[in-house]
């Protein structure tokens, strides 16, 4: 839906990590409303919109804000943490955490994956247990390579960028600011360090 926003307010989006600063902003004053189904057992706290024939399974635990999208199927015991944004038809399976992220249409986190405060781009399939690590240990800001120029992006947490089509194996783990082209494959066990 739309937003008006006053000039005070623009926010150049032309950095991938400033989407989830305008995803948080659009966030802000979301009202709840179900759409979907929720079952039984599912808990929700603060604002979360859950689109038409999504489906929340038994267990899920949502920390609003957070938006639900179109045909998602989420859960069971799955924890969805503030400014989650979900497209069209993401799976978000047994035991996987989201916060702070956008997963595009199409995108799969079948079971016990973390993905945190990354961009995540459409139909991708993240196998059992993918990582996304968003904290360096020295606890500064991450570093982003854009157009080929290492720049910092500002955050303290940042996960992964990733493009379209990308699918990673079993126990995959990808460092803080990685970023992962469209339609690569990464194979089971892989530590991605860079771009």
């Amino acid at each position: 839906h739309m937003h008006e926003i006053h000039e005070d307010d623009w926010l150049d989006i032309g950095l991938p990590w400033t989407l989830l600063e305008a995803n948080r902003r659009a966030m802000t004053g979301l009202e709840t409303r179900i759409e979907g189904k929720v079952e039984k057992g599912v808990q929700m706290q603060g604002s979360v919109w859950v689109k038409k024939d999504a489906l929340l399974r038994s267990g899920t635990y949502i920390e609003g804000p957070a938006v639900i999208g179109e045909g998602c199927d989420v859960g069971p015991n799955c924890y969805i943490r503030a400014g989650t944004c979900l497209g069209k038809n993401v799976r978000v399976g047994n035991g996987c955490e989201v916060k702070n992220s956008i997963l595009m249409d199409g995108t799969h986190a079948a079971h016990l994956s973390y993905i945190g405060d990354s961009l995540i781009g459409g139909d991708c399939n993240l196998g059992a247990g993918t990582i996304t690590a968003n904290l360096r240990f020295d606890d500064t800001d991450i570093e982003v390579a854009v157009k080929g120029e290492r720049m910092s992006s500002g955050r303290r947490k940042l996960g992964a960028i990733m493009g379209h089509g990308v699918q990673t194996g079993v126990n995959v783990s990808i460092h803080p600011g990685v970023v992962v082209g469209s339609g690569s494959w990464i194979a089971p066990g892989i530590t991605v360090q860079r771009d």
